[in-house]
C-alpha cells in the first residue's frame, strides 16, 4: 500500500477481500473488456463482417489490462472509456477496428456497474443468511430464558432473550427477501445507443431491426441476464440505483438497530459481544472497560450506509432529458462505498452473532428487581376478584409502588413494595398469594411458543 496516498478504510481496513475486489480497478475493467467481447461476438452472429481471430484475440487480453498505458492514454484523451478502448486496441490490433462498435460509454460503463451489483448482492445475501443461521440458533437456545423487557428504555413485562432476538431476526429476514427481490429483478441496459433509441445498431444492420434485438438478447444472455430495460436514454432509470441503495440503507437500519439493543444490554451487563481475544484492550485509559467495539463500529458504518441513499435519490431526480453527465463522477464514489460498507458491517455482524456471551444471573437479577412493580396488575385483578372496589385498590398499589420507588431511587433502599401490600387491608391479600403472583413463567405470554412458530413458518425456509 502506498502510505502517501489516501486509501478509503473500507477497501483496506473494513470490508472483505472478496467484495473489495469486485470494485477494483482489475474487476471492473475486466467487466468492460467482457461486454466489448460479447458485443462483439454478437455482432459477428447477427451477420457483421468480424472474423474468428479477431474475437479470439480479444478474449486473450481481456485480463491483461495495461493500467500505465491506460493512464497515459487518458491523460491525452480525457475519457477513461476512450483511453481503455485505445489501450484494448493496442494490444489487439487485427480487432482494434471493432471495439466498441456502434457503442455509447454507457454500454460498459452502466452495464458494467450492474453487473458488479448484481455480484454484490450475491454475497451479501450469503453473508445476511449466515447472520440469521446465528441468530436462529440463539434464539432456540435462549427461547425459554426469562429476561426484562424495555418499553421507552424502562422495565415493561417479562420476554424471553430468544424472543428478542426474533426481532432482530424479522427485520434481517425482510431485509434479505428485499434484497433477492432487487437482485432478481435488476435489468440490463443491453445496447442503447447514445440517446437509447439504438439508431446507430440499426444503422450497422442496414435497418434490419429484428437484427438490434438479436444483438441485445444475445450480449444479454452472454452476461447473464434475462431481463432488458425495454426503454433508456444514454442511460438505464437510475430508479433502479435507488432500489439497490434503498435495500441496502434499509439494511443498514437493521443493522443498527441490531447493535444499538446489544450496546444496552451490555450497559446493563445482561450480553455483551464476544470479547475477540485474552489480550483485547477496551480503551486506552481504563484498563477494566469491555467496550462494545463491534457493534458502534457498526452503528458508525451504518449511519453512513443511510445517508448514501440520499444521494441515489438526488442522482436519479437530476437525470436532464436523456441524461446529465454529473451522475458520473457521483455514481463512482457511493455505488462502491455503499457496497463496501454493507459488506463491513456484516462482517462484523457474523462475529458478533457467532457467540454473544449472555449472563443469565444478571438477568434473573434485573427480573427480580422489578418483578414486585410488574406484578401489581395481576394483583389488581385478584383483589378485584375477591370483592375489593378496583378504582381503590388500584390507588394504594399506585401509592405503594411510587414509595417503594422513592426508596430505591433516592436512599437507595431494596424494594420493599411486597411487604406494603401484604400489610395494606384495603387490598387484603395474604403474603402467600402474593408469592404465588411471582411466577415468571407465566408472565411471558407465548413468548417461546412464538419464538418456534416464527423459527419454523419463516426462518426455516431460508436454508430449505
Amino acid at each position: 500500500m502506498d502510505l502517501q496516498t489516501y486509501h478509503s478504510p473500507l477497501s483496506f481496513r473494513y470490508a472483505s477481500p472478496e467484495m473489495s475486489h469486485l470494485f477494483s480497478p482489475q474487476f471492473k475493467y475486466g467487466l468492460w473488456r467482457k461486454l466489448w467481447v460479447a458485443l462483439a461476438k454478437g455482432q459477428k452472429q447477427c451477420g457483421l463482417p468480424i472474423n474468428e481471430a479477431q474475437i479470439r484475440e480479444l478474449e486473450a487480453h481481456v485480463d491483461l489490462i495495461p493500467f500505465d498505458a491506460v493512464a497515459e492514454i487518458e491523460k491525452k484523451l480525457h475519457h477513461d472509456v476512450m483511453a481503455h478502448i485505445h489501450a484494448y486496441g493496442n494490444q489487439c490490433p487485427s480487432a482494434r477496428g471493432i471495439i466498441h462498435l456502434g457503442a455509447t460509454s454507457c454500454y460498459v460503463t452502466d452495464n458494467g456497474d450492474l453487473l458488479q451489483m448484481r455480484e454484490g448482492l450475491k454475497l451479501i445475501r450469503n453473508q445476511i443468511i449466515q447472520i440469521l443461521r446465528q441468530l436462529r440458533d440463539f434464539s432456540l437456545q435462549y427461547a425459554a430464558l426469562p429476561t426484562l423487557s424495555y418499553t421507552h428504555f424502562q422495565a415493561a413485562q417479562p420476554t424471553t432473550v430468544g424472543k428478542r432476538a426474533c426481532l432482530w431476526l424479522q427485520d434481517l429476514l425482510m431485509d434479505l427477501r428485499d434484497i433477492e427481490h432487487v437482485s432478481e429483478s435488476l435489468e440490463f441496459l443491453g445496447v442503447k445507443g447514445a440517446t437509447g433509441t439504438q439508431a446507430s445498431f440499426l444503422s450497422l444492420f442496414g435497418g434490419d431491426h429484428k437484427k438490434v434485438q438479436a444483438l441485445e438478447q444475445y450480449v444479454a444472455k452472454e452476461m447473464g441476464f434475462e431481463r432488458v430495460v425495454a426503454v433508456a436514454g444514454q442511460t438505464y432509470t437510475r430508479k433502479q440505483d435507488v432500489r439497490v441503495t434503498s435495500c441496502l440503507a434499509n439494511l443498514a437500519s437493521s443493522a443498527h438497530k441490531l447493535a444499538t439493543d446489544l450496546r444496552l444490554l451490555a450497559h446493563l451487563k445482561e450480553i455483551e459481544e464476544p470479547f475477540s481475544v485474552a489480550t483485547q484492550i477496551g480503551s486506552s485509559a481504563m484498563p477494566y472497560k469491555r467496550n462494545p467495539m463491534r457493534c458502534e463500529r457498526v452503528c458508525g458504518l451504518a449511519r453512513f450506509a443511510i445517508s448514501l441513499q440520499d444521494n441515489a435519490l438526488y442522482t436519479e431526480a437530476t437525470q436532464w432529458l436523456e441524461r446529465s453527465l454529473d451522475d458520473s463522477s457521483n455514481r463512482r464514489l457511493y455505488i462502491p462505498e455503499i457496497f463496501l460498507c454493507i459488506d463491513a458491517i456484516l462482517s462484523l455482524l457474523r462475529d458478533i452473532t457467532a457467540a454473544p456471551v449472555v449472563h443469565p444471573k444478571i438477568i434473573e437479577k434485573h427480573l427480580l428487581e422489578e418483578m414486585p412493580f410488574l406484578i401489581t396488575e395481576e394483583l389488581l385483578m385478584a383483589a378485584t376478584k375477591r370483592g375489593k372496589d378496583r378504582q381503590q385498590v388500584h390507588e394504594r398499589l399506585r401509592i405503594h409502588s411510587l414509595e417503594a420507588a422513592r426508596r430505591i431511587k433516592e436512599a437507595g433502599l431494596t424494594n420493599d413494595l411486597l411487604e406494603r401490600i401484604a400489610a395494606d387491608s384495603e387490598i387484603g391479600l395474604s403474603k402467600e398469594e402474593i408469592q404465588s403472583a411471582m411466577d415468571v413463567q407465566r408472565m411471558i405470554g407465548r413468548s417461546v411458543e412464538q419464538v418456534h412458530e416464527f423459527l419454523d413458518q419463516q426462518i426455516a425456509s431460508v436454508f430449505s
